[in-house]
């Protein structure tokens, strides 16, 4: 990235900027490959994070298009005539169902969210288990 046309930080290829130094006993080339590791797996729960929570709007505004069609309809039986009894009883039928419908799409809505928060979590546990893998390894051979 630049700004303003300067370099930034994120510009700089790290491993080239030290690739003179040698620091005794530390392997810079395997840090930079972690980070360059942590960093796509950021990338990548961060692309999942994004693509869950666009399923969840896609989701949500077509649930809304439903509800707004059923309350349509829904307003068309109530205003039909009939006896008290028959409309009392045909309200409460559908206050019933627009209840369990509400329920059953905020269920659906939580299980979205819940998919897409797992799979992007599953990145970033999967990378943190492989870095300290990475630690315990180097730690072996430095021995």
């Amino acid at each position: 990235m630049t700004t303003n046309g300067k370099q930034t930080f994120f510009d700089m290829d790290v491993s080239k900027a030290f690739a003179g130094f040698q620091f005794p006993g530390f392997d810079v080339e395997s840090l930079v490959a972690a980070q360059r590791k942590n960093l796509e797996a950021f990338t990548q729960a961060n692309q999942l994070a994004v693509e869950g929570a666009q399923a969840v709007a896609r989701r949500y505004v077509e649930l809304i298009r439903q509800a707004v069609e059923e309350a349509s309809t829904a307003l068309k039986e109530l205003t039909q005539p009939g006896a008290p009894e028959e409309r009392f009883a045909k309200n409460a039928e559908l206050a019933k169902h627009a209840f369990e419908k509400g329920v059953a799409n905020a269920r659906e809505i939580v299980e979205l969210m819940t998919k897409a928060n797992t799979e992007a979590l599953s990145v970033i546990q999967k990378r943190a288990t492989e870095g300290f893998e990475e630690m315990r390894d180097y730690a072996k051979h430095r021995r």
